[in-house]
């Protein structure tokens, strides 16, 4: 067995692993974390493949854009996370096994690298097509129809993100701006007419029980 195929058997179990623990895991931050493991185990799978386009589409786009989903599922669902507190030590040796398996799966890729190409092979490789001039062939000629409907579907899923974001909730404060502009300074503001008063002096009396007093 040589080494690419070792690669892929150990990317390929521990991306099992991640999307395996993605749909079982029951704290939301665990699960995207794990999909967050799950994306760049994937990308490094496409790397083997050798489409290095798709494997740092992979990394650029979802890997950058995991959290913003997270935000936007915690505020469509409004979770609760109060019951469910955990501490940095206590996570930490699970995260630091994560952490070094990754680190040392990049290593092993540099340290080892790839084998040069020589002869034919080479000559090859330089007359084809790069991989992305091949993949915006296929996606703009073959599977346009696809590719729009996937953007049509996306675009949905955004309006409906934020429709469901701004939904009326009990302890939601949205204000109405257009409330807010058909105000009049004198629906807040009114000024009630108040006769001058002036206060009166103490009595004779009144000032001597208060000395006595004193």
């Amino acid at each position: 067995m040589d080494y690419q195929t070792g690669f892929f058997y150990l990317f390929a179990a521990v991306l099992l692993f991640a999307a395996y623990r993605v749909v079982t895991a029951r704290n939301p931050v665990h699960a995207v974390l794990y999909l967050m493991l799950a994306f760049s185990q994937a990308a490094a799978l496409w790397l083997l493949l050798k489409a290095e386009f798709l494997g740092l589409t992979l990394v650029l786009v979802y890997l950058g854009a995991v959290m913003v989903l997270f935000l936007f599922v915690v505020m469509m669902l409004d979770i609760k996370l109060d019951g469910d507190r955990w501490g940095f030590w206590q996570n930490f040796p699970l995260a630091a096994v994560l952490g070094g398996l990754v680190a040392a799966e990049i290593m092993a890729v540099l340290w080892v690298g790839f084998p040069t190409l020589t002869g034919q092979a080479a000559a090859a490789v330089a007359d084809s097509p790069s991989n992305t001039k091949a993949l915006g062939q296929l996606l703009y000629s073959e599977y346009l129809y696809p590719i729009e409907v996937a953007a049509v579907i996306l675009l949905v899923a955004m309006i409906a993100a934020i429709a469901l974001t701004l939904r009326k909730r009990k302890d939601s404060k949205a204000i109405n701006p257009g409330l807010q502009v058909q105000v009049r300074a004198s629906d807040r503001l009114v000024v009630l007419p108040m006769a001058a008063t002036q206060k009166s002096a103490p009595a004779p009396a009144a000032a001597a029980a208060d000395e006595v007093k004193a």
